[in-house]
């Protein structure tokens, strides 16, 4: 392992690039500026109010949202009762993002910490039921140093508890 600087976010990654569905898309938004500094790009409503469509950007990535349409089987993971989804974002200073998300009224699923593959990362819930793991790369590690790590993990259990 070599004592250069190690980029935060790793060459060829984005912030994210999902579609959301949620109960309320237009206090999704909001949320997102406060949680993650989402910048507003556009917002579609139907005539009764519903978001058609809406786009922030958070980070170098595009996210898209849409409100609920349960009536086309467009369902948010509260309507659902969970998801099977994470979203996966890199940024700067993990723990900076993750207690400002937390501030914002996400929920927190797991601190930040160090993690065998070289990032330093946490998980929380958004008010929307989406789950999102927040990440800066600390390490640059090899093949065969993520592999040793995760034995090691194993034997301790599952951080994600």
């Amino acid at each position: 392992m070599s004592n250069a600087k190690v980029k935060p976010i790793p060459e060829g990654m984005h912030s994210l690039t999902p579609h959301l569905v949620c109960d309320d898309a237009a206090k999704a938004i909001e949320f997102y500026k406060k949680a993650f500094n989402a910048v507003e790009l556009m917002r579609l409503p139907t005539p009764d109010g519903k978001l058609m469509h809406a786009a922030v950007r958070i980070g170098d990535s595009t996210l898209m949202l849409v409100d609920e349409f349960p009536e086309w089987g467009s369902l948010g993971p509260k309507a659902l009762k969970g998801t099977p989804i994470t979203l996966h974002m890199y940024v700067e200073d993990v723990d900076a993002s993750f207690a400002q998300a937390v501030a914002a009224g996400a929920t927190a699923k797991m601190p930040p910490a160090d993690m065998f593959w070289g990032d330093r990362y946490g998980l929380v819930i958004d008010p929307f039921g989406h789950q999102w793991s927040i990440a800066t790369h600390t390490r640059d590690l090899t093949p065969e140093q993520i592999q040793e790590g995760m034995k090691q993990q194993m034997t301790q259990g599952c951080p994600e508890q």
